[in-house]
């Protein structure tokens, strides 16, 4: 069994943990990330369900992106301490808007990518019990294949700090800390 993969955020680091829907970044941030802020699209999604719950998912999609989108903005602006956000990343009107939150809240970002086929993202998906519509998911693999010879370059996105590439096996040997802030 190989070492286990250890991230070590500092103080004001932003945290992309990026892969298609069902690679397993919720499943791996889950045991990974304990103690630390995530900001994860699901989290919104469950409230506006409580809220709403006749309401089917498709009407308020736009609703939850958006949401989870402010969430981001805020926290990386407002908040101490390092952040952690989950989100496919896929677009690249996406990554330059993580980018942009990185630079305007002086945050450094950093990029951890599940590297997973398309198979095994639909798997993950079958698993959860919550299949994104074919159409919607066929666009995340299409435009993930197109950024994922970039990363397994080593090529570090403009406005990013640095990209790290770990497949399904190496998400569950991965851990997330934080630096200490230390009080003045």
């Amino acid at each position: 069994m190989s070492e286990p993969t250890v991230i070590e955020l500092g103080p004001r680091d932003m945290l992309v943990v990026a892969g298609l829907p069902g690679a397993g970044k919720t499943t791996m941030l889950r045991h990974a990330a304990s103690g630390l802020p995530v900001l994860d699209s699901d989290q919104v999604r469950a409230r506006l369900a409580a809220a709403a719950p006749a309401v089917p998912y498709r009407c308020y999609r736009p609703v939850v992106h958006a949401w989870h989108r402010l969430r981001i903005v805020r926290r990386a602006l407002l908040a101490a301490g390092p952040i952690v956000v989950h989100e496919p990343s896929t677009r690249a009107s996406t990554r330059a808007l993580l980018a942009l939150v990185g630079a305007v809240s002086g945050r450094p970002v950093r990029l951890l990518f599940l590297d997973v086929t398309a198979e095994q993202a639909l798997a993950g998906q079958r698993s959860r019990g919550r299949l994104v519509r074919p159409r919607s998911f066929a666009r995340h693999v299409r435009r993930t294949g197109k950024w994922r010879a970039e990363l397994l370059a080593e090529r570090v996105p403009a406005g990013w700090e640095s990209v790290q590439v770990i497949n399904r096996a190496g998400a569950g040997r991965t851990r997330v800390v934080a630096e200490l802030l230390v009080g003045c």
